[in-house]
């Protein structure tokens, strides 16, 4: 698998940084710290740290905050000292990753806190920028999110398109038992569309997680009451800010948001020579 910084910085510098090169002694020395420019939930600090070292080895590189730190404008995060040729061939891949990882870290840190008090978690989804998703995925976790599956191959979820290609429930539950014998500690969620679909599902056996796609919370708390805890319910579609609180009281155990990784704003953080 290849490093994102390594692929961010090729992609960045290429063949060489002409500004640094004609504009800056490469004698120069210089400090610099980078630090928020509004609220802000911390997250990518390290990859940050790590951008500048793969620049410069040389440069001293300290990291003032913790991913999942809560930041005010003006908060320093990282300080950088050495040559100032390197500090600033560095800067915008840092803060990129800077930038994006808390704009994901801070709008989970919103859902988390709008389901305050029920007992849904916030999960992301396979909606993250290609390339990026084990980043983006501790991001939510620096948020007080959880982590769904990381890919397709370390969770099992039959959605409809995999249903209509073959909707016999017997044939479901063969695969569902061939996949099991195979690999015995992959967890399988099924994806039900209507409550009948529900009822079908808690028919079979090894089935952790049924997904209630875009169902109303009348259909929610119909499918809770109904599985009464037998499996794991999770609600996805429909996911908003505005609706996220209704959907959470109506007693499911996990909410997955593809927001928070596809449609997080970035969030603003500058680096200053000092």
């Amino acid at each position: 698998m290849h490093d994102p910084i390594v692929l961010a910085l090729a992609e960045d510098i290429g063949p060489g940084d002409l500004t640094a090169r004609y504009f800056i002694d490469p004698a120069a020395e210089t400090g610099a710290r980078i630090f928020a420019k509004e609220p802000c939930v911390l997250a990518g600090i390290l990859t940050a740290a790590e951008t500048f070292r793969q620049v410069d080895p040389s440069l001293s590189v300290h990291a003032s905050c913790e991913d999942g730190a809560s930041l005010q404008p003006g908060d320093t995060v990282l300080t950088i000292s050495g040559k100032a040729g390197s500090i600033v061939t560095a800067e915008r891949v840092a803060l990129n990753f800077l930038q994006r990882l808390s704009g994901i870290a801070t709008l989970t840190a919103r859902y988390v806190a709008a389901v305050s008090g029920t007992r849904a978690k916030i999960l992301d989804t396979r909606k993250t920028t290609p390339g990026l998703r084990l980043l983006e995925k501790a991001a939510v976790k620096a948020g007080g999110g959880t982590n769904h599956r990381i890919g397709l191959y370390d969770m099992v979820m039959v959605k409809d398109n995999h249903l209509l290609s073959d909707p016999n429930i017997g044939h479901l539950q063969a695969a569902i038992d061939r996949c099991h014998h195979d690999h015995p500690n992959v967890r399988i969620e099924l994806e039900a569309d209507t409550i009948e679909q529900v009822r079908a599902f808690l028919t079979l056996r090894g089935v952790a997680v049924i997904l209630l796609d875009n169902m109303t919370p009348e259909q929610l708390r119909e499918a809770v009451a109904l599985t009464a805890g037998s499996v794991l319910l999770e609600a996805s579609g429909g996911v908003n800010l505005d609706t996220v609180a209704v959907i959470a009281a109506t007693g499911v155990d996990l909410i997955s948001v593809g927001a928070l990784t596809h449609s997080a704003r970035a969030v603003d953080f500058s680096l200053e020579l000092t």
